[in-house]
């Protein structure tokens, strides 16, 4: 199974971010294997982040992401707002994240920018 164009994988190898490619019922994505958190904002200080990859990917856009183990808010020992959905996928159940952006650019978009989105999300959680 490729779920992900050269070009993704590309970047994820000179980012240096491990991954694995998974599918379950149809459904395909990627899990980032131990993906760094914001120092002192999370219960934990990595998470592996799954991101399922629509038909049509990268033409279509992610949506959300998912994180595991389930990340809370040390200031507040809260999931972060719209954090709270559990979602199962390869025998786990997974944190969603319920983040949407209408702003992708097929042809031009990639694994990249869905990662940026994670990261920013993450920076911001409250």
């Amino acid at each position: 199974m490729a779920a992900l164009p050269m070009r993704c994988r590309k970047y994820l190898a000179e980012r240096g971010l491990g991954y694995d490619e998974v599918e379950e019922g149809g459904q395909r994505g990627i899990v980032l294997r131990a993906m760094p958190l914001p120092p002192g904002r999370f219960n934990a200080t990595v998470a592996d982040i799954l991101i399922m990859l629509p038909p049509g990917y990268p033409d279509v856009a992610p949506d959300m992401f998912y994180a595991m183990p389930w990340l809370r808010l040390v200031a507040t020992s809260a999931y972060a707002r719209c954090a709270d959905v559990p979602f199962t996928f390869g025998s786990q159940t997974w944190q969603r994240w319920s983040r949407h952006s209408s702003d992708w650019r097929p042809g031009r978009d990639g694994i990249w920018t869905m990662i940026k989105r994670v990261e920013a999300a993450l920076e911001l959680a409250a």
